[in-house]
């Protein structure tokens, strides 16, 4: 499977940002519900949104750091990253000139 791009990355963090702000939005507005079945289910959602939350965290985290060694690379050697760019652009123009 091919890996995301990063606007893809961002895209699904910000939707996955969205979705437990949206959770716990719910789970506030259900708070005076009443009965074993909806609080059971309210602490199992709550679980859940905590470990969306960890997770999203650790992703987070995770692409910070690739990020940063990422552009520690490119600050350490500026050209191999404009030799590799180079060829993957004539690459690219040799492949869009053939059309």
């Amino acid at each position: 499977m091919s890996e995301m791009s990063q606007g893809q990355k961002e895209r699904l963090m910000a939707d996955l940002h969205a979705v437990v702000a949206e959770a716990e939005s719910l789970l506030r507005a259900t708070v005076n519900e009443t009965g074993a079945g909806s609080a059971e289910l309210r602490a199992k959602v709550q679980a859940t949104l905590e470990r969306a939350r960890r997770g999203l965290q650790d992703l987070q985290a995770t692409a910070v750091e690739k990020a940063k060694a990422a552009d520690a690379y490119v600050h350490e050697k500026p050209w191999h990253v404009i030799g590799v760019a180079a060829g993957v652009g004539l690459l690219l123009g040799m492949l869009i000139a053939r059309r």
